[in-house]
């Protein structure tokens, strides 16, 4: 059986927009990260689990609102009380899920096949997120990750690093192409290479 990726007809690799006169290191960077397990954890109200001690791949469940624990091969979302999203590149994350959160105290959702990744990494990778969407990201930082809209399409935003600046933006598989022309179209002012 042949995996297709959500972009695979949309994305072509190469140089878009004002990119003349410029250097290829300062242009943004657009591609769609492939490969990666998602699941959804979320806790029962009344479960047995003393959460502080879970750890999946060696990263803690974030607890704060808006936080993201992990490093580039597993990243863990607070999405809201008691529920978080696991994203890895790890083929192996389900079992260290399974192992560490009880089926008794945890309902996992395996989201993988039904969501698209878009990374934008580059200075003006802030400026594509606020040309479509209406998150205040004045003081988002590393490790943050919000949900929000894009035109009408509802996101969740991870900044996974800041030197250089990197974001991966999370939506429906069903939106893929129209999320990801909306992206590339608000990085044409500025330029930007497919990866």
């Amino acid at each position: 059986m042949k995996k297709i990726f959500p972009l695979s007809e949309s994305h072509k690799i190469g140089l878009f927009g004002n990119h003349k006169k410029q250097n290829t290191t300062d242009l943004l960077k657009i591609s769609e990260i492939k490969n990666l397990w998602i699941y959804q954890v979320v806790s029962y109200k009344v479960i047995s689990a003393n959460i502080d001690k879970i750890f999946i791949d060696g990263h803690k469940l974030p607890m704060i609102s808006g936080d993201v624990s992990g490093d580039y091969t597993t990243r863990i979302h607070w999405n809201a009380p008691n529920t978080w999203t696991v994203i890895s590149s790890n083929e192996n994350i389900i079992n260290q899920i399974l192992e560490n959160c009880s089926e008794d105290d945890f309902a996992i959702t395996d989201q993988s096949h039904s969501r698209v990744i878009i990374q934008i990494e580059g200075q003006k990778s802030f400026e594509i997120i606020k040309k479509g969407s209406p998150l205040n990201l004045n003081n988002f930082k590393k490790n943050n990750c919000a949900s929000s809209v894009y035109h009408g399409m509802t996101i969740s935003i991870d900044m996974i690093d800041d030197n250089p600046i990197k974001f991966n933006l999370m939506a429906l598989r069903s939106f893929s192409e129209s999320f990801y022309h909306a992206i590339t179209d608000s990085a044409l002012e500025y330029g930007y290479q497919n990866l």
